[in-house]
């Protein structure tokens, strides 16, 4: 099974050394976040972990002692925009990132290693012409340390209209023209542009439009094929492996204007406060009236090897 990391916080940016306490006692807590006394525990074992999936702004934090997960298979993706403070404040200067994306990458291994550059939106700063120009000087920095790039473009849910007011969604003659474009440059610095949760519309431009976590992507990650029981997505029209998360919505420092993991700024710095490298919970810790369940673990590995 894969344990995932990042689809409601940032975790190796923000919470590293308590996750290496996690690995070294073997065991994490985390709640349900639409029944919060409803508490599942997961075992952070290799014979049960066949993957520890990252989704992180910065990578950096977690570099200096990456040999403490030698013993388990690791995917990445660390997503690198060209966005200024404006619309992502606290996030570190874009070519640290990238110099830790590199090694990154050297520790783990290229195919482990994926590139995000998303949300797209289009304004008149991040104007179209803008996101050819940067997107083609970050795969140039980046080549060789990656083989793919994923993609996608601004969706305007409740909480990004409130904390990003005036952002547009991007037309579909600009995502035409983004698609083409950025495929082509893919190809000239040896990345796969892939798409998440956008249709089909990109496909005739060499995109793939499977998906950004799926378990071909998964299975390339870790050189392995697994044998996935049932479905783990949890949005319609998505085959990712998004399942099994560890992470607490409302913890994310970034305070990137389009999050849609945080509702505002003053409850993330009342959770973050709450935070106690010792607690198995990422918040806080037990609760009266909690109700523990010991997820149902198993490896999916099939042990067949798979060539990338």
């Amino acid at each position: 099974m894969i344990i995932n990391t990042g689809s409601r916080t940032d975790i190796p940016a923000y919470f590293s050394r308590w996750f290496y306490k996690r690995i070294e006692e073997g065991y994490v807590m985390t709640r349900n976040p639409f029944y919060p006394q409803q508490v599942i525990k997961y075992r952070l074992d290799p014979a049960v972990v066949d993957c520890l999936m990252f989704c992180t702004k910065n990578p950096e934090p977690m570099l200096a002692r990456l040999d403490e997960l030698r013993d388990f298979r690791q995917c990445w993706f660390v997503t690198i925009t060209p966005y200024g403070r404006d619309v992502e404040p606290w996030v570190p200067d874009k070519m640290r990132v990238m110099d830790a994306f590199r090694r990154l990458s050297e520790l783990v291994g290229a195919r482990a290693v994926g590139w995000r550059y998303d949300p797209i939106f289009i304004n008149d700063t991040y104007t179209l012409e803008f996101h050819l120009e940067q997107f083609e000087r970050m795969a140039a920095y980046l080549s060789g340390y990656t083989h793919h790039c994923v993609i996608s473009f601004i969706d305007l849910y409740a909480k990004t209209r409130r904390n990003f007011p005036g952002v547009r969604e991007v037309n579909a003659a600009q995502r035409e023209q983004i698609g083409r474009c950025f495929a082509d440059i893919g190809k000239r610095y040896g990345m796969l542009i892939r798409t998440c949760c956008e249709g089909t519309e990109l496909e005739k431009y060499g995109i793939d439009c499977g998906g950004c976590m799926t378990q071909p992507v998964v299975e390339q990650a870790i050189g392995v094929t697994l044998n996935v029981p049932g479905k783990h997505s949890t949005r319609a029209g998505c085959d990712c492996l998004i399942g099994n998360d560890i992470g607490m919505y409302n913890t994310c420092g970034h305070g990137c204007l389009y999050c849609y993991a945080n509702d505002d700024r003053k409850l993330v710095e009342q959770n973050m406060k709450l935070h106690d490298i010792n607690s198995p919970f990422l918040v806080g810790g037990f609760q009266e009236g909690d109700k523990i369940k010991e997820a149902r673990q198993m490896s999916w590995l099939d042990g067949q090897m798979r060539l990338f």
